[in-house]
């Protein structure tokens, strides 16, 4: 019977993929046979990871800051010189940035901002070339966005740029799925609750248990619970699926 799920020989980009939910979709991805080139702005630890992520497969380091264009757009060149064309895009790089609404700087919002929704919209329009040349009727290419259950509901936390951009983020995924839907590149997103990351580490740390019983499910995210989801809108298990934002939170944006 055939695979619906296979990504085996797929060449995938995750950006952020040195650590946190980014690394844990890179393994994914290498674990069932897909060729995976990660970005991240720090080259010590970009290419720490990458070494750590070739125990799994084949993966390649990219060093960029995406929320400068101009970094994007060398990013892209350099990947040009290895691959004719890109399968499946996760774009995963993400910022947050919390301070007291009367206090919170122009800094943070636009180091969001930057981060979250424009070095996704400009990274993909600058990869589309390549999305092209792998996108078929019978094999589509795969963009992933990764969002967050904050841009569906009103966070706790003083983090008025994060959810903002992060809501953003899911109306872009719908946005450019109407349009690149007839050059058959499906655009959708994941929009994940709690998992144990550093950007949420001092909330784990100091209200594991009381975040942990606020959700249906009773427990953060796993990260076999985001490859299964990244899998599947990767393969062509999605391939009739376009414009969704799907909830990864234990119920906790569903339910309320």
């Amino acid at each position: 019977m055939h695979d619906l799920f296979n990504v085996e020989g797929k060449i995938a980009l995750v950006t952020g993929g040195s650590r946190g939910i980014g690394y844990m979709i890179a393994q994914g991805l290498l674990e069932r046979g897909a060729i995976v080139y990660i970005v991240s702005r720090k080259p010590a630890q970009c290419q720490q990871a990458a070494e750590q992520l070739s125990a799994f497969g084949e993966v390649h380091a990219l060093c960029a800051d995406l929320s400068d264009v101009s970094q994007i757009e060398q990013c892209v060149q350099q990947l040009k010189v290895h691959v004719k064309k890109i399968d499946i895009l996760v774009n995963n790089a993400g910022a947050t940035w919390g301070a007291p609404l009367g206090e919170y700087p122009e800094q943070g919002w636009d180091k969001v901002m930057d981060t979250n929704v424009k070095s996704v919209f400009f990274l993909t329009q600058a990869l589309l070339p390549l999305l092209s040349q792998a996108a078929t009727a019978e094999q589509p290419a795969k963009i992933i966005n990764i969002g967050s259950m904050d841009g569906l509901t009103v966070p706790r936390f003083d983090s008025y740029a994060y959810s903002s951009s992060k809501a953003a983020l899911h109306h872009l995924t719908r946005h450019l799925a109407g349009h690149l839907a007839k050059q058959h590149i499906q655009v959708n997103a994941i929009a994940p609750g709690p998992f144990a990351t550093q950007m949420i580490e001092f909330v784990l740390k100091n209200n594991k248990t009381e975040l942990e019983q606020r959700i249906p499910l009773q427990r953060i995210g796993q990260a076999e619970d985001l490859i299964g989801t990244t899998v599947f809108l990767a393969s062509q298990a999605s391939n009739y699926i376009t414009g969704a934002v799907i909830p990864l939170d234990g119920g906790y944006s569903t339910t309320r």
